[in-house]
């Protein structure tokens, strides 16, 4: 998930140099939102792994 967030930040760097202003908005607003979603579900695996390793030990 985050190279995809990455790939489209660098298709939105390329597009805004090329002038595609719209297209490169989109881009940029994918990558973020694929971006916190990442950080969302790193952040949920990694409390649901502290309490089932305190569990599981």
């Amino acid at each position: 998930m985050l190279r995809a967030a990455l790939i489209f930040a660098i298709i939105a760097l390329v597009l805004g140099v090329l002038g595609f202003g719209g297209l490169a908005g989109f881009a940029w607003d994918l990558a973020k939102i694929l971006f916190w979603i990442a950080v969302v579900i790193a952040v949920a695996l990694f409390v649901l792994g502290t309490f089932v390793y305190k569990k599981v030990t």
